[in-house]
């Protein structure tokens, strides 16, 4: 079937799959926390006959479903599901009704474009082979993707390739862009305790050893690393996000313990490796010449998201087959931004897409997680049609080289 009578199909059920969005919306859940939105999806899989696995990773789902033509073949489609700790402002009629919690990211929008391609599917399973879809719980820096692939999906559901979405506010309606190799960068976090004597500031601050100095010093030699350690054709960051020392009560007393914690954003493994190294050399370093002592912790979050060439390469193909060769980017530029799906693409072969949510005709549009972001309901159908597409595309006749069209 061709991607424009798929988009018809699809376009049938559109009311549906905006209520299912708006009611998503409308009861965020974080992290494993994802209960009301994880029986939501599983209800509506069965309901559709697709094989139903719950409690994966806590909270997330996989349903499997195999086409009615021979083939051996498998992939999986992947969705997040989970909210973000901020309070929403946009005053929409489907806002969130749990205060301090909002679906900044848009999970709500790929989680249902991923059921609408569940359901055309279900009805319409003209390929040959089996594809799984992939509900992932606690994307937003808690892991989730890590544990459902520590769980053993990729044993329990063995495939071939992996593929992700995302959306992406400021470009238009229609667009879609990728890359291949190296995507979103791995996202670490690390913490220096510097401890000291401390002292009165005011009247004896010789007898005290000063952690406070010794922070001060790193923070600053933190950011040399990047410019003189890091090879200059490769991007990296280092940030200080957390600084914590004393108590704003006596502000003549020398604390005897100074925090600072922050995030490393890198491409590669090899930069990755330099950034840990070299701040445990730093902070250790500079604590030493102060007479302090230095406790340091490096923790390596979510890893660099790669796209492999080949499933790149799909994407795009359906991408082009859908809206035309000028609505699609194949060379974004990279993003310092983390995604956890990367935890899967390191398992398998896989690749992430991203689908414009749409500009207002001003130009203006709201971020991702920010209080008035919303996901642009115009775009469910032809994300749904584009997962259904590249299950086509894929699996279509056994034959992974015959496009839809």
């Amino acid at each position: 079937m061709r991607s424009n009578e798929i988009l018809a199909a699809i376009k049938a059920h559109e009311g549906e799959l905006v209520a299912i969005r708006r009611d998503i919306h409308a009861h965020p859940e974080t992290g494993f926390e994802e209960v009301r939105t994880s029986a939501l999806v599983a209800r509506k899989l069965r309901d559709w006959g697709i094989e139903t696995h719950d409690g994966i990773a806590g909270t997330g789902v996989i349903g499997t479903l195999k086409g009615r033509r021979p083939g051996q073949r498998a992939i999986a489609l992947r969705a997040d599901m989970d909210a973000l700790h901020i309070e929403e402002r946009t005053g929409l009629p489907h806002r969130s009704t749990v205060p301090g919690k909002m679906h900044a990211c848009g999970h709500d929008g790929h989680t249902t474009m991923l059921l609408g391609a569940a359901r055309y599917l279900a009805q319409n399973p003209d390929f040959g082979g089996t594809v799984y879809f992939i509900f992932q719980p606690a994307e937003e820096g808690q892991g989730g993707a890590a544990a459902m692939v520590n769980e053993g999906i990729f044993e329990r559901f063995p495939v071939e390739a992996i593929y992700g979405m995302h959306n992406q506010p400021g470009q238009p309606v229609g667009w879609f862009g990728l890359r291949s190799g190296a995507m979103k960068a791995g996202a670490d976090s690390w913490t220096v305790t510097f401890g000291g004597t401390g002292g009165h500031g005011g009247a004896k601050p010789h007898l005290a050893t000063d952690p406070t100095i010794v922070q001060a010093h790193f923070v600053l030699a933190a950011q040399n690393i990047i410019g003189r350690n890091v090879p200059p054709l490769e991007s990296a960051v280092i940030s200080v996000g957390h600084l914590a020392a004393g108590a704003i009560g006596s502000p003549n007393i020398i604390p005897t313990e100074v925090v600072v914690a922050g995030t490393a954003r890198t491409f590669s493994p090899a930069t990755r490796s330099i950034l840990e190294r070299r701040l445990r050399e730093v902070a250790e370093g500079l604590a030493s010449i102060q007479g302090c002592s230095c406790r340091f912790a490096y923790e390596r979050t979510t890893p660099p998201l790669f796209c492999a060439p080949e499933q790149t390469d799909i994407m795009a193909a359906v991408a082009v087959a859908m809206v035309g060769k000028e609505m699609v980017n194949t060379n974004i530029p990279l993003t310092l931004g983390g995604e956890d799906f990367a935890f899967m693409t390191e398992r398998r072969p896989g690749s992430m897409i991203m689908i414009g949510n749409g500009v207002k005709a001003d130009g203006s549009f709201h971020n991702l997680h920010t209080p008035l972001y919303d996901f642009n309901d115009n775009i469910l159908v032809l994300g749904a049609a584009y997962w259904a597409s590249l299950v086509c595309r894929e699996l279509r006749f056994n034959d992974k080289n015959l496009p839809c069209d």
